[in-house]
């Protein structure tokens, strides 16, 4: 009777198990038009903030800057949430509550005075910010989640799976948006309807989370080490610290004036959101089809040289945008294209040089200053960028002349990080199978960089294959 249970038991969780793989992959292709909405840089917000409503560099700047302060500030709601319900619980009620913040903003929009762009500007602050903190607290929650109930064989062929799915989801959602957006002039009732789409499918996203039946495999509670213990152990882990700030300085870089690349290609290149929308569409495509040829480059060389090609066969080109102008425009193309092709390596191997880093002992203080340190970083820099910008188009300089200097400052300060990276050392891989949200940022500034392929990218190490005969 024993053996005719455990039989049944070991179908069930099977069974259950397969659904819940189903519904995730279902759930995540329904949910990518509101997470790559809500990305600081995405075709939806930058024909928001700089064509609906003309805002000004500096709130442009502050606004892209808010998804970096919801990721800071999530670190210290995470333990009491952790504490409060389990993963799943938290990412579903954080998630409702974000797509609650964008049923508003559909709403209300009406009622922003689109003549006022100060007004307007205080109002989508406010909003953004309370929208990018549930945001965050859903995105680290729902990997904390898939964690507990998705089996380590499953992850790499699982993940790698999901992640090419949900590409064609992303890639669909923001060529319509461009194509109507620019179609219908930027006007406030396409907006509403795009936000009213992406409202109605998330609705079916949360709820087959809901529904499916994950079942946590319970791994063993890994023992907590002092506070004090904790820190000693990371400020001694000088690697660590290297990468830290080595992220910092990068964070910095491509945000700066990352999220005025698309306001300069819509104003002074004279594109419309379509045309920016593909121009991120084929970052997008560089990325997918690339992506897989890094990985076994990171595995043989390792991740310290690959990261150092990749980043700079990714920045060299990036001083074309000195000078471009509507005259040599069509270069955009080839230029997003070679950044998605370019920037996977760096981006994968920065996941898997932080699994090498982090130390295993203080691994929940280590990710969570990797992440405060960044997020603080990735917020300072546009609001920085917008106030440059603001002061120097307000003394009445060229427009093209300003840009052009500003976008010196990303390859340049990229380049020279460089630096910083060579000299961190690489141990050993830690047992560690996923970070959690140790990669929040580097899915947040996907959308400052066009890499849209990582917006909802599943970071995974997956186990070693055994080649024997």
């Amino acid at each position: 009777m024993n053996a005719t249970t455990a039989r049944a038991t070991a179908v069930q969780n099977k069974a259950d198990l397969l659904r819940s793989l189903r519904l995730s992959t279902a759930e995540g292709i329904l949910a990518m038009p509101i997470v790559t909405m809500s990305l600081p840089v995405n075709v939806f917000m930058t024909a928001l903030i700089a064509r609906a409503f003309p805002l000004p560099m500096t709130t442009i700047g502050l606004i892209s800057a808010l998804p970096f302060v919801g990721n800071f500030l999530q670190i210290f709601a995470a333990p009491f949430l952790a504490r409060w319900r389990p993963p799943k619980i938290v990412s579903i009620t954080a998630a409702s509550l974000h797509l609650v913040t964008w049923v508003a903003l559909g709403l209300f929009l009406p009622w922003v005075p689109r003549t006022d762009p100060a007004a307007a500007g205080r109002w989508l602050i406010v909003w953004f910010l309370l929208s990018s903190f549930f945001s965050a607290i859903a995105g680290v929650s729902w990997n904390a989640w898939i964690e507990e109930w998705v089996p380590g064989r499953l992850r790499g062929k699982y993940f790698g799976r999901r992640n090419g799915i949900l590409q064609i989801s992303t890639l669909t959602f923001m060529l319509v948006t461009g194509w109507a957006v620019a179609r219908w002039n930027y006007a406030i009732p396409v907006f509403q309807a795009i936000i009213a789409g992406a409202a109605f499918l998330r609705v079916f996203s949360l709820r087959w989370q809901w529904q499916s039946p994950t079942r946590s495999r319970a791994p063993a509670a890994d023992a907590v080490h002092p506070f004090g213990a904790q820190l000693r152990v990371v400020l001694a882990s000088r690697s660590f610290l290297l990468f830290v700030a080595f992220g910092a300085v990068w964070s910095f870089a491509a945000n700066c004036f990352g999220p005025f690349y698309s306001v300069f290609m819509l104003d002074q290149i004279g594109f419309s959101a379509f045309y920016v929308g593909l121009t991120a569409t084929l970052s997008q495509l560089g990325g997918v089809l690339s992506l897989p040829a890094w990985g076994p480059l990171l595995d043989r060389y390792g991740n310290k040289p690959v990261m150092t090609v990749s980043l700079i066969l990714w920045q060299l080109p990036n001083f074309l945008w000195c000078f471009l102008t509507p005259e040599n425009s069509g270069l955009l193309y080839a230029l997003w294209l070679w950044s998605g092709i370019t920037s996977a390596g760096f981006v994968l191997g920065q996941f898997t040089i932080l699994l090498r880093l982090i130390p295993v002992e203080a691994k929940n203080l280590a990710i969570g200053l990797n992440l405060a340190v960044s997020s603080l970083f990735a917020a300072i820099a546009p609001v920085a960028g917008g106030w440059i910008l603001s002061r120097a188009l307000g003394a009445g300089h060229n427009p093209y002349t300003v840009y052009h200097w500003c976008f010196l400052l990303q390859p340049v300060l990229a380049i020279a990080s460089c630096g910083l990276l060579l000299r961190v050392r690489e141990p050993l891989a830690s047992s560690l199978t996923m970070v959690f949200g140790a990669m929040r940022n580097i899915r947040t500034l996907s959308g400052v960089l066009g890499l849209s392929f990582l917006t909802n990218y599943i970071f995974f190490k997956a186990p070693p294959r055994d080649d024997r005969p």
